[in-house]
């Protein structure tokens, strides 16, 4: 199989860590799913994606010490992989896996991802517990000194021993067989552990050999530009940032980390800008306290037009059954996620501390983006020389009318220049 035709465009869904962070149940999964599949389907929204510790018993029941509970319980199989915790997911019960949640999910027209850690778990290692295919054991396997240095469940791999690529192998088999669509992996993208490079790696080669086609997500950030071309090999998405919350600082910082990853965005890779903090969120960094994304409505345009025009998946991060009005207007945007789906060789044209302009384009319908980012605290004019746009490869103005895409107001041309106000912290797309 080639990996490249798992994810031609960039992946759009919904991951439960937001506003679950350890605590997301199967209940909630499903609403979750039905909300996407009655809202969101129809504009190309198709992951819902479990995030972490859903194998973890009693996961958030020390939340006000431990994100994750010390060597807390785990759930797993005879074979050292893990399963969810029935207690949360109870169709899972009687060996099914996330089967029936993954088949309930598919009936909505949707797909369904799960998040997983590198490497195997302590308690495989400790119980000596079998690996499928192999005469070895788990302990013999494990790195007691190749460790997370934020999440105690696993051990790294002994990467050059055959069996850490049969380990890969049995546990991918497995998510194939509960028809999984999306893995997000953690404690690897950024390759803090030695074994990192290689397990990337052995993960690709297991979603080869498993017979399904599974976009494979690296996290966290941020990645290193140097392996841009081994994670395009081996990968569908790696993040170019550590977790993205509802900060502007965050989000103007994230136009260096844009600009740094520019002309690296192809069709099957995609350079991932995280979560999108929209909506209402449970908190960060371990909290678990409802809120509202402290985003204002042009900075969540300012984000969702980054996001969009560069090409990063988009992964919901608010609870979806409480999204509010505006939230979901933007998120549903039309012109955006065409510009999002079909834009292609985005890049920055300039970028100063007080602004930011990008361009990107169509090639199948002929339409040209510029995107003008006010990065400064108070409104300003922003003007972009069309002649400099077309220099840069831009498609050029040939006439007709012009848009922009969030108020869906005609704009003009002005002796060669589009210029505009743009509110502080906002941003302006026009469409020609």
């Amino acid at each position: 199989m080639d990996k490249n035709t798992f994810a031609q465009t960039p992946p759009m869904g919904w991951n439960s860590y937001d506003y679950y962070n350890t605590e997301v149940n199967e209940e909630q999964i499903r609403a979750n799913a039905e909300y996407m599949a009655s809202h969101l389907k129809e504009s190309g929204w198709e992951y819902i994606v479990v995030d972490i510790e859903w194998y973890s018993v009693g996961a958030g029941s020390e939340s006000a010490v431990y994100q994750y509970i010390p060597f807390g319980e785990v759930m797993m199989d005879e074979y050292s992989r893990l399963i969810p915790d029935p207690a949360r997911f109870p169709s899972s019960a009687g060996g099914k896996g996330f089967g029936p949640l993954a088949d309930y999910i598919h009936s909505l027209g949707l797909k369904f991802g799960i998040h997983i850690m590198r490497g195997i778990p302590r308690a495989a290692a400790h119980n000596h517990s079998a690996i499928l295919g192999t005469a070895l054991t788990a302990d013999r396997l494990a790195d007691p000194a190749n460790i997370c240095s934020w999440n105690p469940d696993m051990y790294g791999l002994r990467a050059n021993l055959p069996e850490a690529q049969l380990y890969y192998n049995s546990i991918m088999e497995l998510y194939a067989s509960w028809g999984v669509d999306f893995i997000k992996c953690d404690d690897i993208c950024r390759e803090d552990a030695v074994t990192a490079h290689r397990e990337i790696n052995l993960l690709y080669n297991a979603i080869q050999a498993c017979g399904r086609p599974i976009v494979l997500s690296l996290s966290p950030g941020p990645a290193k530009i140097s392996e841009a071309a081994y994670y395009a090999e081996n990968a569908n998405m790696w993040r170019i940032t550590d977790d993205f919350w509802d900060s502007w600082p965050l989000l103007k910082d994230m136009f260096r980390r844009c600009e740094l990853w520019q002309g690296k965005v192809q069709p099957g890779c995609w350079p991932d800008c995280d979560m999108l903090p929209i909506g209402v969120i449970g908190g960060c960094f371990g909290s678990r306290i409802e809120r509202q994304s402290a985003f204002t409505g042009d900075e969540l345009k300012t984000m969702l037009s980054l996001w969009g025009i560069f090409g990063s998946p988009l992964m919901i991060g608010g609870e979806l059954t409480k999204m509010d009005p505006l939230s979901l207007s933007l998120l549903t945007n039309r012109d955006l996620l065409r510009m999002h789906k079909n834009g292609r060789n985005a890049m920055q044209l300039e970028r100063t501390e007080d602004h930011a302009i990008w361009l990107s384009g169509d090639p199948e319908e002929g339409t040209g983006y510029i995107a003008m980012f006010n990065l400064s605290d108070e409104e300003r004019a922003i003007h972009c020389w069309i002649a400099q746009a077309v220099d840069r490869g831009m498609k050029a103005y040939e006439g007709g009318p012009i848009r922009e895409i969030w108020t869906d107001s005609a704009a003009a041309f002005s002796t060669g220049a589009l210029a505009c106000m743009v509110p502080a912290h906002g941003v302006k797309v026009f469409c020609y």
